[in-house]
């Protein structure tokens, strides 16, 4: 049984590494609606991203195991879409598939670092709920252009963002911990972003596609499956990761166009349906 319908994050890691050794001797692609899998099993609550509890401040324990919680939701949802994609394109050339696995193994170390390390701080896995917003944010629709424009170049190229976000306000926090931690997380994760980007444009040419042209048209279009990013560009690691500057000044306009006229839409509707229903 593939780990994406156990429910405890223990398992889940117990299984990662016979489950890609299997993938990687697969030859036919296999979609979730198959493996009647919609989202990831989980053993704890899971709510959306708007629901989620206020955060605390990163100088208590409680605020830095929060921290770590969250980005361990982050790096399982990261390691199931690894998963999600080795099943779904398993046709794909062997260098990608074997890269991939590696990546869905540093993901699953990186899950256990930060469950460590919130045991650590005194608390586990489910102290607080989760999203599976990342894990929404792809489909059984999706061509490998899409899911590695989403996967690997957006999703994971916003977490470049956020670690150095997070490690800026890390530095004055006494506890060094949580900060070794998102160090780690931070630097591996730009060898992910490469590796993503790499392949989408060497498959963008296989396809007689101009990689510049077919980011901005391709992300245009999924935009409303992807989430709002939450930290700045981060130029100079976005750079690292093989970032043009054509694409950084995109996903800047991008990000500030887009949510900002999807806020506004929902806030109306949202003030529409108030109107409505006080009729």
């Amino acid at each position: 049984m593939s780990l994406l319908k156990v429910n405890d994050v223990y398992s889940k890691l117990a299984l990662v590494e016979d489950e890609v050794h299997h993938l990687l001797m697969q030859t036919s692609d296999i979609k979730m609606a198959e493996l009647e899998v919609t989202t990831p099993a989980r053993d704890l609550q899971i709510v959306s991203r708007q629901e989620m509890p206020t955060r605390m401040g990163l100088q208590s324990a409680e605020g830095q195991a929060r921290l770590l919680h969250d980005l361990a939701n982050i790096e399982l949802q990261a390691m199931e879409l690894g998963i999600r994609t080795l099943h779904e394109f398993a046709s794909t050339p062997t260098d990608f598939r074997s890269g991939l696995a590696d990546i869905v193994l540093e993901e699953a170390r990186h899950l256990r670092l930060c469950l460590d390390g919130l045991r650590e701080l005194g608390f586990e896995w489910g102290h607080w709920p989760t999203h599976n917003t990342l894990w929404a944010a792809t489909d059984d629709s999706d061509s490998l252009l899409d899911r590695l424009l989403i996967v690997n170049c957006y999703l994971e190229g916003s977490g470049l963002d956020s670690g150095e976000l997070l490690l800026k306000k890390l530095s004055g926090v006494s506890n060094r911990l949580p900060r070794e931690i998102v160090e780690v997380i931070a630097r591996e994760e730009v060898g992910h972003v490469r590796f993503g980007l790499s392949w989408y444009r060497k498959f963008c040419a296989k396809e007689g596609l101009v990689s510049s042209d077919d980011f901005s048209r391709r992300l245009e279009s999924l935009w409303q499956r992807v989430p709002a990013r939450a930290a700045p560009i981060h130029e100079i690691q976005r750079e690292k990761a093989g970032f043009t500057e054509t694409e950084i000044d995109f996903l800047k306009n991008f990000s500030s166009e887009k949510w900002a006229s999807a806020r506004v839409a929902s806030k109306l509707n949202s003030r529409l349906t108030g109107l409505e229903s006080n009729r």
